[in-house]
């Protein structure tokens, strides 16, 4: 590609740059080839503290001696409970280095969520992060005859709890160095006996649908897509990278944890969950993966900025994006970029846009990726303009993750570009949904047979449920799911992630669930952003005292009007959105509409707020 950007330096690489058949086969051979260097940075308490390859070894083998101290056996699953931090994936390791099952635990999961994973799991051992996930793991115990003990990595407030059956992380820490001492050789014994056929970990979907499904990985599939992950966009020991995104899911675990084990990137793990903007700005990742939540709102936060500023400020911004947008339009569209444009485009930068992209936090980032949801091609185009490449991957938890990604010299918004190379994909003639075949693709449902066989067909292939097209290069792109294509009462089928994509692209609309099906017409439940549509209210002098009365005030809701009328100019009559009602309540991760990944669950949405979208039919 020329022009815009500089590709040379996002070349996939098809060389093996760690061995090892299993997770920890390679993390131990990791530990011998980067010892000294730092791999995990975490922050605490407002200071940055780094772990090398060999401290983290320490810690690992010092949690699973103390596993294997408590009859921790071949095959058993621990299960882990807690937020995004080091503590999580020493633990990860240590069990997968007994040749254990390795399950994590949403932290927003509620006392009978946890009951059914670790039921469902056959949990053993279960790390919890601190008191308030104690307290919904104690609620349960006495459901759980086949829990053995519960390890805290905080044990900070409960330094007079009397329970045998719950340890720190620090005194399993030292009955593992106790353990070791006397049996030096017993967790080598345990990382030689772990098999690349062998059950790795679980990850439960996130139950959309019924109870959340444990989708089985083996250590196999677990390596071949790590190493395929560098085959799509390489990275070394020079990246540094953030992990902010739950452990627990698919694309941190293995985009986040495996892939930076294998490649050597630094690991750098936010605070918590409400100093990520603050965060990103200290760390300055070099690859940045990121759900479309987050790109949507580091571009809301640049246009509210925008808003306040002056109005020589926004003159430079207004020019140097559209530099910036007049170079990605001829870089995507594969023509050169003249000398003078490219001079242009780096006074663009000195004048606004390299201003931006340390206000997002995303000045040294090589390359941005953007998957686990739709994102609007508008949005993927703006990144561009920056002179930032966003790449847009697309799979699931049953393919280990990324499937096909969109390659930095041939960008195409919209599109989640062609198959991975480690894998095969291809449309069901009959359906259009999109299937894949690979030694990525999962073992199965844990427990469910019946289910498995429902999604892997005889030949081996995975029915994603996705519904897509794919053009003559072989970009495929994600129209809907299979189940969410709406037909009209006139019979009009509708993708509505199109309109839902274009409708997050506002800063003041965070998510929107799209209805009417078998209805005469469409209408949409609109999520508002609190914190930007707060300040336009502030600014106007709107009066409001809760979230709840900011939706109802008649400003805000001519506002999202403006912004559904933009929406519907780009669509024939028959696809626009005729009416709307906004939820009056903000919904947090630990909400049961959202995701685990910050998605609205449709079905959901429908039903607890069928009264909403049955007054807008009347």
């Amino acid at each position: 590609m020329t022009g815009l950007w500089d590709t040379s330096h996002i070349q996939p690489c098809h060389d093996i740059v760690m061995d090892g058949e299993t997770i920890p086969a390679m993390f131990w051979n990791a530990v011998k080839q980067r010892g000294p260097k730092v791999w995990l940075r975490q922050k605490h308490l407002g200071l940055w503290r780094s772990w090398t390859w060999d401290q983290t070894a320490v810690a690992v083998r010092e949690i699973a001696g103390g596993l294997l101290s408590l009859g921790f056996k071949r095959g058993e699953c621990a299960s882990i409970l807690g937020n995004t931090a080091v503590e999580w994936v020493w633990a990860d390791l240590a069990v997968l280095s007994c040749a254990g099952v390795s399950n994590g635990i949403y932290p927003t999961d509620a006392a009978s969520q946890v009951q059914h994973l670790c039921q469902d799991s056959g949990t053993r051992l279960l790390f919890v992060e601190d008191d308030e996930q104690l307290d919904k793991a104690l609620a349960v115990r006495p459901d759980l005859p086949g829990l053995q003990k519960i390890i805290v990595f905080d044990m900070e407030g409960l330094r007079g709890l009397q329970d045998p059956d719950v340890i720190g992380l620090e005194a399993l820490r030292g009955l593992g160095r106790a353990h070791l001492a006397q049996h030096p050789e017993a967790l080598q014994q345990r990382i030689d006996a772990c098999r690349p056929e062998d059950l790795a970990i679980l990850v439960y979907t996130s139950g959309t649908t019924g109870r959340p499904k444990g989708a089985m990985h083996l250590h196999r599939g677990l390596v071949f897509t790590v190493r395929g992950y560098n085959t799509l966009v390489a990275q070394d020991e020079r990246d540094e990278r953030m992990c902010f995104l739950p452990l627990c899911h698919i694309a941190e675990r293995m985009g986040g944890e495996y892939f930076s084990l294998y490649t050597g990137s630094i690991l750098n793990f936010v605070e918590n969950p409400e100093t990520i903007p603050e965060n990103v700005r200290e760390i300055a990742p070099t690859v940045f993966t990121a759900v479309p939540r987050v790109w949507e709102k580091f571009y809301s936060g640049v246009m509210i900025s925008l808003k306040e500023a002056g109005a020589v400020q926004q003159a430079a911004y207004a020019w140097s994006i559209g530099v910036g947008t007049s170079i990605a339009e001829r870089v995507l569209a594969g023509q050169s970029v003249s000398t003078w444009l490219k001079f242009k485009f780096q006074l663009a930068r000195w004048l606004a846009l390299n201003n931006v992209r340390k206000l997002i936090g995303i000045h040294r980032a090589r390359y941005l990726v953007t998957g686990a949801a739709p994102i609007s091609p508008d949005l993927v185009r703006w990144y561009l303009a920056l002179g930032v490449p966003m790449l847009e991957v697309w799979g699931m938890t049953e393919t280990c993750g990324a499937s096909t990604g969109v390659p930095a010299d041939r960008i195409k918004p919209g599109s989640i570009g062609p198959a991975a190379g480690f894998n095969e994909v291809r449309l069901d003639p009959a359906t259009g949904e999109i299937l894949v075949r690979g030694t990525n693709v999962f073992a199965g449902y844990l427990n469910l047979p019946e289910q498995s066989a429902e999604a892997i067909d005889a030949q081996g292939w995975l029915h994603t449920g996705d519904a897509g097209v794919v053009d003559a290069e072989g970009y495929y792109c994600i129209t809907g799911r299979m189940k969410d294509i709406i037909i009209t009462a006139g019979g009009k089928n509708i993708t509505p992630s199109e309109l839902e994509n274009d409708l997050k692209f506002s800063p003041y609309i965070t998510d929107a669930v799209l209805v009417g099906d078998k209805r005469p017409y469409l209408t949409a439940m609109i999520m508002i952003d609190q914190e930007n549509i707060e300040k336009f209210a502030q600014d106007r002098d709107v009066p409001f005292s809760n979230y709840a009365s900011l939706t109802r005030a008649p400003e805000i809701q001519s506002l999202i009007q403006s912004e559904i009328d933009r929406v519907n100019k780009k669509f024939a009559r028959v696809e626009q959105i005729k009416k709307f009602a906004l939820m009056q309540t903000q919904l947090t991760a630990e909400d049961e509409e959202l995701t685990p990944t910050m998605k609205l669950k449709r079905s959901l949405v429908e039903k607890k707020y069928a009264a909403q979208i049955e007054s807008m039919y009347r």
